[in-house]
Formats: structure tokens, sequence, C-alpha cells
């Protein structure tokens, strides 16, 4: 009966997860490692091996219905993947380093104060439903980083373009960098770097998130496999909650408005990085 219990919190707890990770495009790892390590006491190697594969969970489950709905830019997602995975290998290469030397409080703490200070950019765009129009650099017209879609909020059709794309690379393979050290998904900086680096709106941005995330935790959990992270049950039920969670999310993300999305992307933001920076002061001690 414990077991059967336990098996069920973990469903409902990833269920939620994949149900905000395919809201906001963090991905369901911002809430499940949380989740794992301070209230289940599942230890932090594998909780990111779950994670990761939850977030190709979510990506997958997510990820399909945004582009049949037209609103995930396969291009530019594509464009920006290459650096963030470059940044996952190199993070779940050293992450294996600082798991032997017992120094991953350190890295919550900076990830914490990153987050953090990214709350403000967001608090100035709080009331844009739709980002500043900004003409065109040459990384635009090179690229051609045009897109268009159907707004059902605001029942009219969004015409968009991206810019500072080099700037976009740089924020993708730190995201990259930061979900292979800490197994909490890169979607908390994709985010930040295509909706304020790169000016899209930021349905764009969650929905072109979740297309990336998957590849990059595929890159991440490949490797964790192979340090022996990925504890098979743990994973799979993972997955299962995530997905259905995943599933229900693209459904409410294209009838609410971009300003909700982005408030609710705030708290989440402000929880991480406070939870992150307590994880990282008190892990130690």
């Amino acid at each position: 009966m414990n077991l059967i219990l336990y098996l069920l919190t973990l469903l409902l707890s990833s269920t939620v997860a994949g149900f905000v990770g395919s809201l906001t495009g963090l991905g369901g790892a911002t809430v499940l490692v949380p989740i794992y390590t301070l209230f289940l006491g599942i230890p932090l190697p594998y909780a990111t091996g779950a994670s990761l594969i939850s977030t190709i969970a979510t990506s997958s489950g997510s990820a399909s219905a945004y582009i049949k709905d037209k609103i995930t830019n396969v291009r530019i997602g594509m464009s920006l993947e290459i650096a963030t995975t470059l940044g996952a290998i190199v993070g779940s290469l050293i992450a294996n380093i600082i798991y032997k030397m017992h120094l991953e409080d350190i890295l919550f703490i900076i990830f914490g104060i990153v987050i953090l200070s990214s709350v403000y950019v967001q608090l100035t765009k709080a009331k844009d439903e739709l980002p500043k129009n900004v003409k065109p650099d040459w990384t635009t017209k090179l690229f051609k980083l045009y897109g268009s879609y159907y707004d059902q909020a605001l029942k009219t059709e969004v015409e968009y373009h991206a810019i500072r794309w080099w700037l976009g690379e740089i924020i993708m393979f730190v995201a990259g960098l930061i979900s292979g050290l800490l197994g909490i998904g890169p979607g908390a900086l994709k985010v930040i770097g295509m909706d304020w680096a790169m000016n899209l709106p930021l349905k764009v941005s969650t929905t072109t998130s979740n297309f990336m995330i998957g590849v990059t935790a595929a890159t991440s959990s490949s490797l964790y496999w192979v340090f022996g992270y990925i504890e098979p049950v743990l994973a799979g039920v993972t997955a299962i909650g995530v997905l259905i969670g995943a599933l229900a999310g693209t459904k409410v993300l294209v009838r609410i408005r971009n300003s909700r999305i982005r408030f609710i992307f705030i708290a989440l933001l402000i929880i991480l990085g406070v939870e992150m920076i307590i994880r990282g002061v008190f892990h130690g001690l």
C-alpha cells in the first residue's frame, strides 16, 4: 500500500509539473526537482535524471499540438538548438564532476540569483500583450526569422519577427549548460532569451521553448544514463504523469492572454529563484 501511495504521489506531482511546464515553456523539471528532493527525499542526481526524462515527455506532448496550431516557430527553434545542445553536453560533463565533489549547493545559489535578476525585466513587460514594434536587424533578414499565428484569445492574426539572433544564441548556450548541471530544464532561460533578447511574442517563446527543450533534455539524459543517474521506474512514472499534464496544458494556453501567461511565468521565476538559493544555502549544512 505504501508503494502504491508513493507511486500515485509521483504520478500526481509529475502531472501538475507537466501542466505548468507546458503552459509556461519552463518544462516539467522546474517543478519536479524541488518536489522530488525536498518533499519525497529522492537524491538530487536521480531526481535530476527523472526530470530530464520528464522534460522529453513535456516536449513530446505539447510541441506537436503547438506546431499543429502554428504557434511554434520551428525555424527559430532549430536555429537556436545547436547552442543549447552544446551547452547541455558541457553542463552534463561538469555536473558529474560536481556531484562527486559535493559542490552542487554553489550552483543552486548562482542559478537562483540569475533567475531572480530576470524578474525585473519581465515586470517591465507585464502589461504588454504583444512585443513592441522593433525594426528587423541583419539577423532577421539573414535567417528569415519571421512568422505569424492566429491568437484565439485576441481573435486576431499576429505577425512578428525576431531580432538579435546572436544574443539569443548566447542565452541558449547558458540555458543548455544550466539544464545539464541542474536537470531543471532550460525553459526559464530559453523563454527569457526569446521573449526579451529576440523580442518574440510570449506565446511563441513558450511554445518554441517546449519544442526545443526535448532535444536538450535528450542530450543531457543520455549522459546521465551513462553515469547511472536514471532510475527506470522513477523516470517511467514521471514521464507518464508529465505527458498527461503537458497535453492538458496545450488546451489551456491557446485560450488565455499573453499577459496572464507572463504573470504565471513571473510567479514561477520568483518561486524557483528563491527555492534554488535556499537549497544552495542549506544543502551543505
